[in-house]
């Protein structure tokens, strides 16, 4: 792949642009119809240390900028996928962003193709409502007919792989794709589900997560994967206009595709350039997405464990 290497300005013909400051500099310089998938999760407006908590107003109509300076720059079979969990007012209401976005991306002509939603087994313990153990992404797409989905690329095992049909034309043949089943649009971490191959089992990034680094709110990179696989295909133009650590370019860039995007504070930007050097290389520390979750036996001890995956 030609343009090999990190670089701060829009060239389609490197392989990943970090560019360090506003996200609608970066788009600006982006090529109309560059790029195949634009995939990120946006600050939440809960007033975390890298964002501005403001009015949900406000909120929505700088998203609505983002998101029209995003639309154009889509190739014509191309994909944008939304990750954004809850805003939690000052008086503990909670307002589900996807439902308030979606809005956005039907003013900018795109189609939904799946609200997904991502279940998570760990996270902040609330008091006065129940738990947050989710969070939801919108996958839209430019096109009605015609856009990238490498349904193949990403199928998960069979929860019968060995079943046959018993009876009608196909008797004795497998009922299953050979290749595995589609998977739904429940991805989770649940160790009680009777059919794991439905779910994504991909933690959220916690504590000793392998992928954990000084950014407050990551998300794994087992979760960009599989976007990437699905709705891309090598050497196409994966983007992130919020791209905090990295994760998004780091998955991409794995998977042999290019990478571009944005972020405005320096310390991050700075983490996202050794995350990606480790990429290209090789030897980023991660959890991929194909690892199974861990499930005790039923009436077995308990077991502590750590889950690192790759080199530290």
């Amino acid at each position: 792949m030609a343009g090999v290497g990190i670089y701060s300005r829009w060239n389609r013909n490197r392989q990943v642009v970090v560019h360090s400051g506003d996200n609608r500099a970066l788009l600006s310089s982006v090529a109309p119809g560059a790029i195949q998938l634009i995939i990120s999760s946006p600050p939440y407006n809960v007033g975390k240390e890298y964002e501005r908590r403001s009015s949900i107003d406000e909120y929505v109509e700088n998203q609505r900028q983002v998101i029209s300076a995003c639309v154009p720059l889509l190739a014509e079979g191309g994909s944008i996928c939304w990750q954004v969990g809850n805003h939690v007012t000052n008086r503990g209401e909670v307002v589900p962003l996807d439902a308030i976005l979606y809005p956005l991306f039907k003013e900018q002509g795109l189609v939904l193709r799946n609200r997904i939603i991502w279940h998570f087994g760990h996270g902040l313990h609330a008091r006065r409502r129940f738990s947050g153990r989710y969070e939801t992404a919108l996958w839209f797409t430019r096109d009605v007919d015609d856009y990238v989905f490498n349904l193949d690329a990403v199928r998960v095992p069979q929860k019968y792989p060995g079943k046959r049909a018993y009876k009608g034309p196909n008797v004795g043949q497998y009922s299953g794709h050979p290749g595995g089943k589609n998977p739904s649009d429940y991805w989770g971490f649940d160790l009680e589900q009777d059919d794991p191959g439905d779910i994504w089992g991909i933690p959220n990034v916690k504590a000793n997560h392998v992928e954990k680094t000084e950014h407050p709110c990551q998300f794994p990179v087992a979760l960009v994967t599989r976007f990437v696989r699905a709705l891309s295909l090598p050497d196409d133009w994966v983007l992130d206009p919020y791209m905090g650590a990295g994760t998004a370019l780091c998955a991409a860039v794995m998977e042999g595709r290019r990478a571009a995007g944005a972020e405005m504070d320096p310390s991050y930007v700075s983490i996202a350039k050794r995350r990606i050097r480790q990429a290209l290389a090789g030897e980023l520390p991660h959890r991929p997405l194909e690892r199974e979750v861990y499930s005790p036996t039923p009436g077995s001890p308990l077991t502590i464990r750590t889950d690192h995956a790759g080199p530290r």
